[in-house]
């Protein structure tokens, strides 16, 4: 069966080989909430859709507009098979309470570096960092979230609040995504607010980061964990 719960996912743990994202548009703060009580209630009515699935997870964005989903399966086999036998009824269910739902698109990706701090406590935030670069190339992905760390681990006035930073490789070897864990949304707002370009400092290590050869993009959003769902 399926089981609903407050706890945030292990982004760490080591049977989640296929990790993907998604970003579903939905309009307003009102039609969010909408959203989530719709995917709770399809899911929770229905047996859990497979054995491969660890772990369903919607976050809220502060944009007020968008909603997160971060699922954690065994395998892309897995995450296949549950397409052909079980998504389109719950997506059908889903859109009848809440119609017009547009779906940007579903990434997958593997994770590859995570840091996180010692006693660290419940996360009140979570950050999207979404960067993409000009065309496939996985050494420049791993090359590129190897800098920020090198970044991390010299920065001078590490921000307060921040958490963990767990960073994933798109499979397509275009993107990185840090799903980085704060205490709360002002940790992070104060830390883009400080002297620097964003999170980091004004060293020459970050420096490196923002300026890497290929660098297309990079957006970042905040988001709320709104719903868990797991296997009982």
């Amino acid at each position: 069966m399926t089981r609903r719960t407050d706890a945030h996912p292990d982004l760490e743990r080591p049977d989640a080989q296929a990790p993907f994202f998604s970003t579903w548009r939905v309009g307003t703060p009102e039609r969010q909430r909408q959203t989530v009580d719709a995917i709770a209630r399809t899911w929770e009515r229905r047996p859990w859709p497979a054995e491969g699935l660890l772990g369903y997870h919607v976050y809220t964005g502060h944009d007020g507009s968008t909603l997160l989903h971060h699922s954690q399966w065994a395998s892309e086999h897995a995450y296949e098979a549950f397409v052909k036998t079980h998504r389109q009824e719950r997506v059908d269910e889903i859109d009848t309470v809440v119609p017009g739902i547009e779906r940007l698109g579903l990434g997958r990706y593997r994770r590859y570096r995570s840091g996180t701090r010692a006693q660290a406590p419940v996360p009140g935030c979570v950050v999207i960092v979404d960067v993409e670069f000009e065309g496939p190339d996985p050494d420049r992905q791993r090359a590129w979230a190897d800098a920020v760390f090198d970044a991390l681990a010299s920065e001078p006035a590490p921000a307060p609040g921040g958490i963990s930073a767990h960073f994933h490789l798109s499979t397509d070897g275009t993107r990185v995504l840090n799903y980085a864990e704060w205490e709360n949304a002002q940790a992070h707002i104060d830390a883009l607010a400080a002297p620097g370009d964003g999170v980091g400092s004004a060293t020459a290590a970050w420096e490196r980061v923002r300026n890497w050869p290929g660098l297309k993009s990079s957006t970042v959003q905040r988001y709320d964990h709104a719903l868990g769902l797991v296997p009982r």
